[in-house]
């Protein structure tokens, strides 16, 4: 069996720029039609720009963004304030079986986060785990967080089961794939295949390496970098999409 994912932090719905591209984003990502997308940096709620946005949904960014295209949502707030709140969220053509979300923020204004779901997919008896996560910007901050996402692999994941960890890792100097390859047995969907990190950000000249893509238990079939028009106006990132055969 054959399934397809794709990771994207898509900035709040804004562009580089700070153009509002919500409605864009939606249709971009229903043309490549994934089979699991993992968002970072999604809006739930703001109320301020939900009144001087003519544009803004009515529902949830999450379920603006999935529509009727992946009927399985699950969205984690982390960062919490006055006007609204922020987190990650993971949209699935296949049903979400259960979920958790572990907050890994240091401070309450940053959406760092793990959130861990098995999903079962059609024509197999295996469940998948999936982990969209979203790192801090600073080394002793990811360190930490690093050590959190082991810790909870070791405890809940079974070796025998498939794993992807997608999403922003913030790791430009590119120090975490080492400890993940040794300690956890993952792979990197670029590393393995190009043999470097994709560039990812900014989107409009991407120079660092901070969006990934790991597994274990998968066979790789193809990972793509979404350059180009439309992705390069839409978010200040651009997304990666990866498909793997069990």
């Amino acid at each position: 069996m054959r399934f397809s994912i794709l990771t994207y932090n898509i900035h709040k719905g804004f562009s580089q720029g700070s153009e509002f591209t919500l409605h864009d984003m939606r249709d971009a990502l229903k043309q490549q039609s994934p089979d699991i997308l993992f968002l970072q940096e999604v809006q739930g709620e703001h109320k301020a720009k939900q009144d001087n946005i003519a544009q803004w949904p009515l529902e949830s960014q999450l379920e603006f963004l999935s529509d009727s295209h992946w009927q399985h949502q699950i969205y984690a707030k982390n960062a919490v304030y006055k006007q609204g709140h922020h987190g990650n969220g993971i949209a699935s053509k296949h049903e979400i079986q259960r979920w958790e979300n572990i907050n890994v923020a240091m401070n309450k204004a940053a959406s760092r986060s793990l959130l861990h779901a098995e999903i079962q997919l059609p024509d197999s008896d295996q469940k998948l785990h999936v982990i969209c996560a979203h790192l801090g910007l600073f080394e002793a901050e990811r360190e930490k967080q690093i050590a959190m996402l082991s810790e909870r692999i070791e405890s809940h994941v079974p070796h025998d089961e498939p794993l992807i960890i997608a999403g922003d890792f913030n790791d430009w100097r590119k120090r975490v794939g080492q400890y993940l390859q040794e300690h956890l047995e993952l792979k990197e969907v670029f590393l393995e295949q190009q043999g470097k990190h994709a560039k990812t950000f900014p989107a409009v000249l991407p120079a660092l390496s901070v969006d990934r893509i790991y597994y274990r238990g998968l066979d790789l079939i193809k990972g793509e970098r979404l350059t180009g028009k439309p992705w390069t106006g839409l978010s200040d990132h651009i997304p990666l999409l990866a498909e793997f055969e069990i």
